[in-house]
Order: structure tokens, then sequence, then C-alpha cells
């Protein structure tokens, strides 16, 4: 049997930029990327705990050591800039690998900085 579980998580980051008129995705600093073990199109859920707002979308790489998330498209109008969001990532895996499987979960400090 296969389970989807938590992949990785990037725990409490803000919203550094909305910008509507872009086709869509969220564009995450590179070195947050790598931290919380995210690639370039990965399906993500993003979480604003400042409205309550849940919903999906995939990454796009943001410049290295910006601090950068900002939503892009129609996600733009589920956020505002100084939110502050979870961003998950799940993986499909076995049920007996996934009992064992330790999830990467990064808690970035003020300004998105690791």
């Amino acid at each position: 049997m296969m389970i989807q579980v938590l992949k990785s998580k990037l725990h409490c980051v803000t919203v550094t930029e909305a910008n509507l008129n872009y086709m869509g995705s969220i564009t995450i600093d590179e070195d947050l990327m790598d931290a919380a073990n995210m690639i370039a199109g990965e399906k993500v859920q993003i979480v604003d705990n400042n409205n309550g707002e849940r919903f999906e979308t995939y990454i796009i790489k943001g410049e290295r050591g910006s601090g950068c998330i900002c939503l892009n498209g129609a996600a733009a109008r589920k956020v505002q800039v100084g939110d502050v969001c979870i961003i998950i990532s799940y993986a499909l895996m076995d049920f007996e690998e996934a009992k064992t499987f330790k999830p990467t979960v990064v808690f970035p400090q003020e300004g998105n900085r690791l």
C-alpha cells in the first residue's frame, strides 16, 4: 500500500511579494528550497496563518539569499504581503517506509533567513 506523507515543510515564512500578473505558482528563495529538500516544479500546499487560506501550487526558484516568498497569479489574491505561511510538500511512499521516514522541517528566522 502507498500512502501520502509529509516530506518537507517551511514553517512560518513571511510572504514578501504577491504578483497577480504572473501565470501562477510560488517563488521561493533557492536557499530555503535546498534547506527544505524542495525542487522547482514540485507541488506544494500553502497554509496562510493570518487568514486560514489553504491552497496548492508549484514552486519556481527564487534568487538565492533573497528571502523571497512570492505568490504569483491567482494565488496572489489568497495572501497579503507580510502574512505568515507554512509551505508543505508531500511524498507518496510505501506504508512500511513511511513508518520510519523523517520529514525535513525548516524554521526560518526573521526575513526568511536560515
